[in-house]
């Protein structure tokens, strides 16, 4: 009796062991037979992803042409860091749910300032009694532009039958420019430039021979 048992348990251990195998086999050759086939899907996934959100190629025009040249004797002596927060909207009259626009921008900007030196003429530069005195133009701003790795539209709500004004990021680049330019204006940049570049140009005059420096 206890032999047929045992008999049993062994067989029936075969038997357990072989329906796994088997199972392992089909599943394995399934995963191997489908694997075109999700291979293709995902191919196919991927190329439908591409055609609906498509990369940017940027290709520029091989000819260059260059309008003008000229020289430049600039002193930059300041360079200020701005940040404005710019709002730009179009129809936002009875119907701005339907035909509305309006974004917010955030602006960087870098607005430098400094004095051209190529407007100081000979005359301008005088020895009275051991002294230089020297008529110095006045500052200017150089530049003043956006920064457009750092400048990004931070929100954007259009109508619901409107898909937004073309234009509109565009204008708020541009009011964004002009902003900045007026903000570093109104922080007294001119007169910070002019300051710097008088104790620029006082070392560098020291450097020279001329230690009394004056500037009308």
């Amino acid at each position: 009796m206890k032999k047929t048992i045992a008999k049993w348990a062994l067989l029936t251990i075969l038997l357990v062991g072989v329906v796994l195998g088997m199972r392992l086999y089909i599943r394995s050759f399934a995963e191997q037979a489908l694997a075109p086939i999700t291979d293709s899907a995902q191919a196919l996934k991927t190329q439908v992803a591409q055609v609906l959100h498509p990369t940017p190629t940027i290709i520029p025009d091989p000819i260059t042409i260059i309008n003008d040249v000229r020289s430049l004797a600039r002193l930059e002596t300041i360079q200020y860091s701005v940040e404005k927060i710019i709002t730009a909207e179009s129809g936002q009259e009875a119907l701005k749910t339907l035909f509305g626009d309006r974004l917010l921008f955030v602006a960087h900007g870098v607005v430098i300032a400094g004095i051209d030196l190529n407007q100081m003429e000979p005359a301008d530069l005088e020895l009275r009694d051991g002294i230089l005195t020297v008529d110095l133009p006045e500052a200017e701003i150089f530049i003043a532009s956006l920064d457009n790795d750092k400048s990004y539209v931070y929100d954007r709500q259009t109508g619901l039958l409107t898909k937004g004004e073309q234009d509109l990021e565009t204008l708020a680049r541009q009011a964004a420019e002009m902003e900045i330019y007026n903000a570093a204006l109104e922080d007294g940049i001119l007169e910070q430039a002019s300051e710097n570049g008088k104790v620029y140009l006082t070392r560098l005059f020291g450097t020279l021979g001329y230690d009394d420096v004056l500037f009308e």
